[in-house]
């Protein structure tokens, strides 16, 4: 196969496990980079497989013509709203210039779509981006990933292998989608080179509830894990405001304390309901227990 896929974001870490997974399934990759993009980084990208392009976002023209020939746009790239609404904007607008039939956006997050406004800065950015790309005359998937699986080796209070400690708020069996970079990049892969995607996907590698990544964690042999409500949902929500309040220098940061705080209350806000994991038989999904021992 050798359909030209465009990646933007590609100095990133899921930017450049999709060039890498496009070039093992046989696409011919461009990637797209700043002008001041630091050399060992387009020379990865160029181990990787992928034809770099450096070319400036603002020169509607050159991104343009970067875009051409291709069969879809894929973006990771990853910011706050001069990215995520204004850089992608552009790169949409270069995209249908150049007549490209399919754009991938940067939406790998839980569903944003069912999560109310104001819930959490960045995904309010999506839903900004996702308007403009709606009113485009272009075909658009957003891949749904639920949470990228490897914050759970951070110590964040959901798992905490240092206290042995499993944090919840609400539910012990409320189930929270979580997608390894290499799974969402594999999945990503494979959408960009389907011509028939529908508008959202939605996937995960695994899905435990709190009560069962005690049972997971344990299973790794790293000792006797203890599961701890931390909360209610609306605490959570109460605990974000007065963070956000305090820290009014977290606007222009991109994971700010309080914005780390609004993924986890993502995570037990909203579910995928249904998984369109099997759309592409030939992926192998990670196993959780395999992951958290790792």
């Amino acid at each position: 196969m050798n359909a030209l896929i465009v990646v933007a974001g590609a100095t990133c870490d899921l930017g450049g496990r999709i060039i890498s997974t496009l070039h093992r399934r046989g696409a011919t990759v461009r990637a797209l980079v700043r002008p001041e993009t630091d050399q060992a980084k387009t020379d990865r990208l160029c181990r990787q497989g992928a034809d770099v392009w450096r070319v400036e976002f603002t020169d509607h023209a050159a991104l343009a013509q970067a875009c051409q020939g291709a069969s879809c746009v894929v973006s990771a790239l990853a910011g706050l709203e001069q990215v995520i609404v204004q850089a992608q904007s552009q790169l949409l607008s270069a995209a249908v210039a150049a007549r490209v039939p399919r754009f991938i956006p940067s939406d790998f997050a839980s569903d944003y779509t069912l999560q109310a406004p104001g819930a959490n800065r960045n995904f309010d950015l999506r839903r900004t981006f996702r308007a403009r790309l709606d009113q485009a005359p272009i075909a658009a998937t957003s891949i749904l990933n639920g949470a990228f699986a490897e914050v759970l080796s951070y110590n964040i209070p959901l798992l905490n292998f240092r206290q042995q400690q499993v944090g919840y708020w609400e539910d012990a069996d409320w189930r929270i989608d979580f997608t390894t970079k290499g799974d969402t990049a594999a999945f990503t892969a494979a959408a960009a080179l389907d011509p028939a995607t529908p508008r959202f996907l939605r996937i995960a590698s695994f899905q435990p509830s709190p009560r069962e990544l005690v049972a997971l964690a344990e299973a790794t042999d790293k000792g006797r894990f203890t599961l701890v409500r931390l909360g209610s949902r609306a605490d959570l929500a109460a605990a974000i405001r007065r963070a956000r309040a305090a820290n009014p220098a977290g606007e222009q940061q991109l994971y700010a304390d309080w914005q780390q705080m609004q993924y986890l209350l993502s995570m037990f806000s909203v579910q995928n309901p249904a998984l369109d994991n099997a759309r592409y038989p030939e992926l192998t999904w990670t196993n959780p227990i395999t992951f958290l021992t790792a």
